[in-house]
């Protein structure tokens, strides 16, 4: 893959000299709709869908819960082993946690990994946040993804 890609970069140096267009790694449909919805999503005066699974509005299949966050399988996964871990509490993105909210970001971490190991991820795994619009942020509750079950690759994105 990696040798096509380098070739594809030459071909549109040829053609298109320092002008041409951006070439992406993943040009799935799935990513540019994801990139789509980032670019429209952004209005934290609604109740997300993470609130509504939160208060049991809507239901996700949960493999953890606390007091303090809860865990569930992402309905979309991109890996073998795909799962979200969020706070209970609405914090938009990590661009909005304030001092006093480290507790929380470190126990969000400690759950990513205790659901990992529970659910087999051994050899290691991915722990991701979306960060606004250039960071391909969706739904505007902090959330951490987990991939894993496969190698993964890098650059990611």
């Amino acid at each position: 893959m990696r040798g096509y890609c380098q070739l594809a970069r030459s071909l549109f140096f040829v053609l298109f000299g320092d002008s041409w267009p951006c070439l992406r790694t993943t040009t799935s449909r799935h990513m540019s709709t994801e990139v789509e919805k980032a670019q429209n999503a952004g209005d934290t005066s609604k109740p997300t869908i993470f609130s509504k699974i939160i208060n049991k509005e809507i239901k996700a299949d949960i493999i953890y819960e606390d007091e303090t966050c809860l865990a569930f399988n992402d309905i979309q996964p991109q890996a073998p082993v795909h799962f979200l871990v969020i706070p209970k509490v609405q914090i938009p993105m990590l661009d909005s946690c304030k001092d006093g909210d480290e507790k929380l970001l470190g126990h969000m971490m400690h759950v990513c990994s205790k659901v990992a190991k529970e659910r087999g991820l051994l050899e290691g795994y991915r722990v991701v946040v979306n960060n606004g619009k250039h960071g391909c942020q969706s739904v505007y509750h902090l959330h951490l993804h987990v991939l894993g079950g496969r190698q993964m690759d890098w650059p990611p994105g």
